[in-house]
């Protein structure tokens, strides 16, 4: 049976009892028109052809301001206390860590066409996304973090593909990875083998077990560091990391091998056997926003077909938006199709919430993985 981005998400996502939610929903046109809408979003997510198509929509027109990192966009917010941006675009599982900051505010589901949205990306989303009842997270997209290989410089057994495989002695000095989370990759192996002494799952519960698990996990990745070519921070890094400096695997976000072979390299993409890191993003509105009433027009122009295919063109990312897939090109259908089985799609390993004690341990253990 083939696999698509809309029936992994009719299925797959879906967590929890669906959410009841409010059929209207109205816009305040008029008081959005009277000032650009500002947007702070991931680098790439929106293109000029994109802030056009909402212009010409909406007669709103919008400005881009790019960040690289969900710790790049928190620290914005908390140093501009929440104003600067009308929408931000955080994944779910740090929607928690701005309420702790308070910097955010609750959606007005009323004003916002549900109908437009995948059903089980809606749902699936609450965990993070709603708190204390009040839903602060519209999702917009997924994706995953898993490994991406050069064909011609990388043997690759994809049927047995482990994050164990990017330390394989033969690849030489050619593995890119990323500080954090190639950490939790090594946490999955090791914690398949046996060797952790916790669940790694549970280093997001505890810091006693965080720092039990993570003292073994960095031993273990320093020992492999000599064959690191580059670590990446962004997605312009990463993908460079193949383009000009010697990489032929890494652990890098699903992105990166899209547009690599968007350019004809001879590039895979897979998920491991412990399963793809896999995330989702939404829309936010920052406490301080000046101009919410253009961020609901924002949200539904995206949950429509058009916008939905325009952003998967764009970012190679997975749309939320009902109908978005029938309108891609092939070679991008073919990417979904080529890079996830139907196991490796019910294995996905989704990012827990991530509160802001463990982001700052994590910090730290990245910080001397970079270090060593």
């Amino acid at each position: 049976m083939s696999i698509t981005r809309r029936r992994f998400l009719q299925g797959s996502l879906a967590a929890g009892a669906a959410a009841t939610l409010p059929t209207p929903f109205y816009i305040n046109r008029a008081l959005a028109q009277q000032e650009p809408l500002r947007i702070y979003a991931w680098a790439g997510y929106f293109n000029d052809a994109m802030l056009a198509d909402f212009t010409d929509k909406t007669g709103i027109p919008a400005t881009f301001t790019p960040y690289g990192t969900n710790d790049e966009l928190m620290n914005s917010l908390r140093a501009s206390a929440g104003e600067g941006f009308d929408v931000i675009m955080p994944t779910v599982d740090r929607v928690p860590g701005y309420l702790d900051y308070d910097l955010i505010q609750p959606l007005e589901e009323s004003r916002i066409n549900w109908s437009g949205a995948l059903d089980s990306a809606i749902s699936g989303s609450e965990t993070g996304g709603v708190v204390d009842g009040k839903r602060y997270f519209a999702p917009s997209d997924w994706g995953t973090e898993a490994i991406t290989w050069h064909r011609r410089y990388a043997d690759i057994d994809r049927a047995n593909l482990s994050y164990a495989d990017l330390w394989n002695p033969e690849h030489g000095q050619g593995v890119t990875v990323r500080g954090h989370s190639a950490l939790v990759g090594i946490g999955l192996w090791l914690e398949r083998e046996g060797r952790l002494p916790h669940p790694l799952l549970d280093s997001y519960r505890s810091e006693e077990a965080m720092r039990a698990n993570f003292d073994v996990i960095l031993e273990e990745a320093v020992k492999h560091k000599e064959l690191l070519v580059q670590f990446w921070n962004t997605e312009n890094e990463a993908q460079a990391a193949f383009r000009t400096n010697g990489a032929i695997i890494g652990q890098t976000w699903d992105s990166t091998a899209f547009r690599l072979i968007q350019e004809g390299d001879d590039i895979a993409y897979g998920a491991p056997k412990e399963g793809a890191l896999a995330w989702m993003e939404g829309f936010v509105i920052p406490k301080n926003a000046r101009n919410p009433d253009a961020v609901y027009e924002l949200i539904n122009w995206y949950y429509t077909p058009e916008a939905g295919a325009m952003f998967v063109e764009a970012t190679g990312y997975n749309s939320t938006s009902k109908g978005a897939t029938e309108l891609l090109p092939e070679a991008t259908r073919n990417f979904f199709t080529d890079s996830y089985t139907e196991q490796d799609l019910e294995n996905l390993w989704w990012w827990p919430i991530q509160e802001p004690w463990y982001v700052a341990l994590r910090n730290e253990y990245q910080d001397r993985y970079l270090s060593a």
